[in-house]
């Protein structure tokens, strides 16, 4: 019994990255279908995932289409209770549960400024106050997950849950922008990005080469810090 996954381009499609997590992370049967989302393909090759139009798109064995990366986290929840999607302690859950809504609901001035790219560091990037505001926020609430958490662990409530999924892409975005966090914010990101799930998305990115690339921010770029 095997989930169909819809993705876009693993370099830049964010909400991709953490439906695609929320299967790889916890061992759940699937089968990825990568959309041409910069390519002009997408609507056709998504047709039988009507009314679904954007990714990731999820549909079940059974063939029930899910969209929208909240629908399809709590649709995972649900059905494999034994994979621990969700923390284990109630309290927890509610945290992680509360991350995860304001990550879909929030940092808009933070995604719009700094679209998620895993080629390369932006150095020099200039944070407005917006996006500055944004971080402040994103501090506080993994703060808040860190001193609440009932589970010690490198994640935000100890072992890895549907929270660190969703925030994957912002720590991708911290790290491919070089944006002012905690020392503690940092060593999250750094955990992110070195996770072999999150390397092995970033490899499979790599292999598609774009000229022009969709998003130079006009400014020196370094190499990314984990090895290809």
């Amino acid at each position: 019994m095997t989930y169909d996954l819809y993705i876009g381009d693993r370099t830049f499609s964010s909400w991709s990255l953490r439906g695609w997590l929320m299967l790889e992370k916890f061992n759940l049967p699937y089968q990825a279908h990568l959309v041409g989302l910069y390519g002009g393909t997408m609507a056709q090759e998504m047709a039988d995932m009507a009314p679904a139009v954007l990714v990731p798109a999820l549909r079940t064995p059974e063939g029930t289409v899910v969209g929208e990366s909240l629908a399809i986290a709590e649709t995972l929840a649900e059905r494999h209770p034994e994979a621990g999607l969700w923390p284990q302690d109630a309290a927890d859950r509610a945290a992680a549960r509360w991350l995860c809504a304001a990550m879909t609901a929030g940092f808009g001035a933070l995604r719009d400024a700094c679209p998620m790219q895993l080629q390369h560091v932006n150095e020099g990037f200039s944070v407005s106050d917006a996006v500055q505001k944004d971080l402040d926020r994103l501090e506080v609430l993994w703060q808040h997950a860190w001193d609440s958490r009932t589970e010690d662990g490198p994640w935000l409530f100890g072992a890895y849950s549907l929270a660190d999924a969703f925030y994957a892409p912002i720590c991708a975005r911290i790290v491919g922008y070089d944006l002012p966090v905690s020392d503690a914010a940092r060593r999250y990101c750094e955990t992110t990005i070195n996770d072999p799930a999150f390397k092995a998305w970033r490899a499979e990115g790599l292999k598609v080469t774009y000229d022009p690339f969709p998003y130079d921010m006009g400014v020196p770029i370094k190499s990314w810090p984990v090895a290809d």
